[in-house]
């Protein structure tokens, strides 16, 4: 009986370390994540990416270095033309050149539209968020996102105006204004159905 009373604090000892050690370690291997090969298409959001010259966004002291230094500015939650979503996957941080891109795209479609706003859905994300998101979403990303980067963001097509309902008329204009923005040599832009939103990337222009 007493070896049995023993082993009861052993046990949850155990137990203890072992999640602690859960909560420290990554929740990705880094090795297998470089490993995925990007299609051709993606492959060119990547590219853009790495020519901002930044690290890959592991974790959060990661941002917090680029935020300290200058290089990432706060998104606001509303500005002329879009509106941001509740983030819980990823932070309302982007570089310089990306959240000017983002007002212009914005706000020209507010122009367009005679005052309608979009819905920014997703931002910046670490390797750490997105090891979060894809544990409620198996469709994202197994591997290196160009959210990574601090240099894209998601744009929904079926939230305009803060009301969730598809809009073709407004999709079509948001559409155009990417459309516009790409011919320019300024973004790179995917329509991913799945997560109903353009993934938009920013280039170093």
């Amino acid at each position: 009986m007493k070896k049995f009373l023993y082993l009861i604090p052993l046990f949850f000892y155990q137990f203890y370390i072992s999640q602690a050690a859960k909560n420290t370690l990554p929740c990705y291997d880094l090795a297998e994540v470089l490993k995925v090969e990007p299609t051709p298409l993606y492959k060119m959001h990547l590219d853009a990416s790495k020519g901002f010259g930044l690290k890959l966004l592991e974790k959060t002291s990661t941002v917090q270095k680029y935020i300290n230094n200058g290089k990432f500015h706060k998104i606001k939650k509303s500005g002329k033309g879009y509106r941001v979503q509740k983030l819980d996957y990823s932070r309302p941080y982007l570089l310089s050149k990306a959240k000017s891109t983002l007002e212009k795209i914005s706000s020209k479609f507010s122009k367009e539209t005679k005052g309608s706003t979009l819905t920014i859905s997703s931002i910046t994300r670490t390797l750490e968020d997105q090891c979060r998101l894809r544990k409620v979403n198996s469709n994202a990303s197994l591997g290196i996102s160009s959210h990574n980067y601090g240099n894209s963001f998601d744009i929904s097509y079926v939230r305009f105006n803060d009301i969730l309902r598809p809009d073709s008329k407004l999709e079509i204009a948001l559409e155009k204004v990417l459309k516009y923005y790409a011919d320019n040599g300024r973004i790179f832009y995917i329509k991913e159905k799945q997560q109903s939103c353009y993934h938009v990337t920013v280039k170093n222009y």
